[in-house]
């Protein structure tokens, strides 16, 4: 068993399968605003808080793109197919937040997504009663990969970030936590891990049953 206090998620492309679809759901707005391309512009929005996402788009596609017009459009088709309860959860999520119930580590969520999306994914999956606190992207000023959203969830749990696993999916994520001085852990979704990934993380896990494994000492993924 490895020696922590606590863990921080990520949510979006780790607990959720959230990334894939809102790559759907961008590929069909943005197909309306006569941009069919967008591979390169969503994966380096991942991870993003929504005024940096806001940035990197009009960097994109020009300054008087009509983005909150753009972004509504997206959280509609985002909501009807996939509110309720209907988000597809990734695999071992649940598991690896009961397991670390069961050995009384404290645990957290830190996502670049706002408040009430978060906490309606969470509450309709069932999953909200997991999490000691909840650190979200109206929440700070800087968005990831500045630290601040690590910082404040160790905060939030009473945890010295040296003690406290960060698990990640993005770029942007894994950076943020080496900058904090947390344990980056990385489970690659729709972004693989790099050798600069790779290099900031403790750890590569396919999936979170293989991080339950890292934490519970079973392996040592690097």
């Amino acid at each position: 068993m490895k020696d922590f206090d606590a863990v921080v998620f990520d949510m979006d492309g780790l607990i959720f399968d959230s990334e894939r679809v809102g790559y759907i759901c961008w590929s069909e707005v943005l197909a309306g605003y006569g941009v069919h391309e967008i591979t390169e512009l969503y994966n380096a929005c991942i991870g993003c808080s929504r005024v940096r996402t806001a940035r990197l788009v009009r960097e994109a596609l020009g300054e008087d793109f009509p983005f909150e017009e753009f972004i509504r459009k997206v959280l509609e088709i985002y909501t009807t197919r996939y509110g309720g309860g209907k988000m597809p959860i990734k695999p071992g999520a649940r598991e690896i937040l009961s397991w670390l119930k069961t050995k009384g580590k404290k645990t957290a969520l830190a996502s670049s997504s706002g408040r009430e999306t978060v906490v309606s994914l969470l509450g309709a999956a069932g999953l909200l009663e997991y999490f000691d606190g909840l650190v979200c992207g109206d929440m700070v000023t800087k968005s990831k990969p500045e630290p601040d959203i690590f910082l404040s969830a160790c905060e939030l749990l009473g945890t010295a970030p040296e003690r406290t696993f960060a698990v990640e999916d993005s770029y942007n994520g894994i950076r943020a936590a080496a900058r904090g001085g947390l344990r980056p852990v990385m489970v690659p979704d729709m972004l693989p891990a790099t050798e600069e990934m790779r290099g900031l993380s403790e750890a590569v896990e396919d999936d979170l049953y293989g991080v339950i494994g890292y934490f519970a000492g079973n392996n040592d993924s690097e």
